[in-house]
């Protein structure tokens, strides 16, 4: 069964911000939450959904990544996709410490040692067409936050440990009754991690991490189109204090061609050519995407806008070893600033001329002729 677009999911727009998605989330968690329906089976499938919309649409990357791609964009193991990780807990526990005063519903399982998982990150990358076209590694600088190598990520100074939360015992969460249920909330000592670090790391400060500057190597396939997402897992931001590192996403835009615009695989190029050249027939050169050239044959009597193919000179496809079609439009370009000898030589040929010459213009103002001639006898 397909999954239900997020935005419907919970109510929204697409253009919704996050203060309408915030509360049309707290709405229906409050709705749909297991624990004011008991037993109820659908109940407990929306509460689920609800949840996993938010999740991916409360993130500025990842809702960007759904709002391109869809569900596709988590699929396969598509980078921080949805359901019920790491976010999942923090998202869940902001809504229910605005609703319920800083205290959340009954524990899902989990205890203290949590090791959050780092962020993901996005990198925006220009290329030209024919570097989409050949392909191209590429190097590139990330400012980012890496495992803190004095500490190995604990965030500890080298020789110590983090000590268990003398507030949590460990669990990284204190529960208490309020009401008809069993509360709880984030543990505000250790935010939840369950340990503390006394003798922090002097390197991080004991957030088990730095920024660094980390230089990629990026392998961008031939074909690729503008807009193409390529994941590279585990590249983005540390996790902290030794959790899983994020994901890089890079988002590709090709820059502008001066003699090329490209659909699909295809490519189109237009190529201005003299009134004598199309009159009389002749062959022009023009360029090719892979930097070489090609002749076209200008038949007798072709008009502007004709259209001739190349074929297998346009685009590599992505996955597979066929090319896409080159399309040269020709346009006739009328003569300008003429000499006086130019301007006696076209009248002359113009008095030469015929029907024959000239046939769809004949045939146009045969046309118009004939409908003003009927609407002068329709009214006599």
């Amino acid at each position: 069964m397909a999954k239900r677009d997020y935005y419907e999911t919970l109510g929204c727009d697409r253009g919704a911000d996050d203060t309408v998605l915030k509360a049309s989330y707290r709405k229906l968690a409050m709705k749909w939450h297991p624990d004011r329906n008991q037993g109820n089976g659908e109940a407990e499938v929306m509460f689920k959904e609800v949840n996993e919309a938010y999740e991916v649409l409360k993130d500025p990357q990842k809702r960007a990544a759904y709002d391109r791609f869809g569900h596709a964009a988590f699929e396969n193991g598509g980078g921080g996709g949805p359901g019920f990780g790491n976010d999942f807990a923090s998202s869940f526990a902001d809504i229910f410490d605005d609703l319920f005063g800083g205290a959340m519903n009954r524990s899902r399982g989990g205890g203290g040692q949590q090791r959050g998982r780092g962020a993901d990150l996005r990198y925006n990358m220009e290329i030209t067409l024919e570097e989409a076209f050949s392909g191209k590694t590429a190097q590139i600088k990330i400012p980012t936050s890496v495992s803190c190598e004095t500490c190995s990520g604990t965030g500890a100074k080298p020789g110590t440990q983090p000590k268990p939360c003398r507030m949590c015992g460990g669990a990284g969460k204190i529960r208490h009754a309020q009401g008809f249920f069993t509360l709880e909330r984030t543990c505000p000592n250790c935010q939840g991690r369950g340990s503390v670090i006394e003798d922090p790391c002097s390197d991080c400060g004991g957030a088990g991490r730095v920024t660094r500057e980390r230089t990629l190597s990026v392998q961008i396939p031939a074909g690729v189109e503008d807009g193409t997402r390529i994941r590279l897992g585990g590249e983005g931001e540390a996790g902290v204090r030794g959790g899983a590192a994020g994901d890089l996403y890079i988002f590709l835009s090709i820059e502008p061609h001066p003699f090329f615009q490209r659909e699909g695989a295809d490519l189109y190029c237009r190529v201005p050519i003299s009134m004598v050249t199309a009159a009389l027939g002749g062959a022009v050169e023009v360029p090719t995407i892979d930097g070489d050239k090609s002749k076209v044959k200008i038949p007798e009597g072709t008009q502007s806008q004709k259209r001739f193919r190349l074929s297998g000179k346009g685009m590599p496809i992505m996955r597979a070893r066929n090319h896409g079609d080159m399309y040269v439009q020709v346009v006739v370009e009328t003569p300008q600033k003429l000499t006086k000898r130019q301007k006696e030589l076209l009248a002359e040929f113009d008095k030469d001329s015929s029907g024959e010459t000239h046939p769809e213009s004949t045939g146009f103002f045969a046309k118009v002729k004939e409908f003003f001639q009927g609407a002068a006898g329709e009214g006599a």
